[in-house]
């Protein structure tokens, strides 16, 4: 099995579900709600933006690492947060989770991609306007916010969240992602000329010199090891798809894999690592606890 197998264990710390979300009243309007909180992120090119977020009480989060997760295709950024809030409590990280609502951002095109294109459009849209674009004005906010003295960030993305981390990576080179996790992605855009995009990247318009980037850049393509339901409902079918592998656990494989293959050919260092949660399912919450060694130790690497 590649890589390293995390057996992560469930912290003993609890967050209550009773405990309610900190919106506006009460906060000062420029501060991160310690426990629980949400925010709306308004200055940047695309719509008002919910962010669910989970600072750790009784503690100095100025220094703490702050992560970015990225809820999946039922578009619940709340359940997201909330399943990372013990983590973060216990291991001492900030997280904010921002909500891509299907009103705003319909179907695949408008979240898993990015919204580079309009649904069914083959022109691209202002870079300002992507959901991507989306990404580098969330963390300032939370910086400006919480007094933060960090440079940089992780962004987690799982399972539809992982097709937008991963596009994230191709179309935004010149970002401050210190880790880009790619959890559990039903399917790849692979780092491949000669595959159409979405499966691959011709006629993506993403220039040679940006795979290049993205292929030096620290990545852990992170799989459950029981997500291997060949009839999963939710898992794409598609000729293309399947070519990939039967199933997501085989697909997040063969991403590396192409990856590495890609490095090889361009001639340039390949930075991607792969690890396992054992026993994992298609779960974010599982895999969370998976990624925890991977935000809190900012020099972790998994065996190759």
């Amino acid at each position: 099995m590649p890589g390293e197998s995390l057996q992560p264990t469930r912290p003993t710390a609890s967050v209550s579900a009773s405990t309610p979300d900190t919106a506006a009243s009460g906060e000062a309007p420029d501060s991160l709600a310690a426990g629980r909180g949400r925010f709306t992120l308004a200055e940047w090119g695309g719509p008002d933006l919910p962010v669910w977020t989970y600072a750790p009480v009784g503690r100095d989060i100025t220094d703490m690492p702050i992560v970015i997760v990225m809820h999946g295709v039922g578009r619940d950024a709340d359940r997201y947060r909330d399943e990372w809030s013990a983590l973060a409590q216990l291991e001492g990280f900030i997280v904010a989770a921002p909500e891509f609502s299907k009103a705003d951002w319909p179907g695949a095109a408008g979240y898993n991609f990015g919204a580079v294109r309009a649904a069914g459009g083959v022109e691209r849209r202002p870079e300002a306007e992507w959901a991507f674009s989306a990404i580098e004005p969330l963390f300032e906010a939370i910086v400006a916010r919480t007094g933060s003295r960090q440079h940089d960030y992780v962004i987690f993305g799982h399972s539809a969240g992982a097709q937008f981390v991963h596009r994230f990576l191709f179309f935004k080179p010149n970002v401050r992602v210190k880790r880009y996790i790619v959890a559990n992605a039903g399917w790849y855009t692979m780092p491949d000329y000669d595959e159409a995009y979405p499966y691959g990247l011709a006629k993506a318009d993403i220039p040679e010199s940006n795979l290049k980037a993205a292929l030096a850049k620290d990545v852990v393509v992170l799989l459950g090891t029981q997500d291997i339901d060949p009839n999963d409902p939710s898992l794409r079918r598609s000729p293309e798809a399947m070519r990939q592998g039967a199933f997501r656990f085989a697909r997040g494989q063969a991403f590396h894999e192409a990856g590495k293959q890609a490095a090889a050919r361009l001639g340039v260092d390949f930075n991607w690592q792969i690890a396992t949660v054992e026993g994992a399912v298609h779960s974010n919450g599982q895999m969370a606890f998976g990624a925890v060694p991977l935000i809190v130790d900012p020099v972790f690497l998994v065996a190759p």
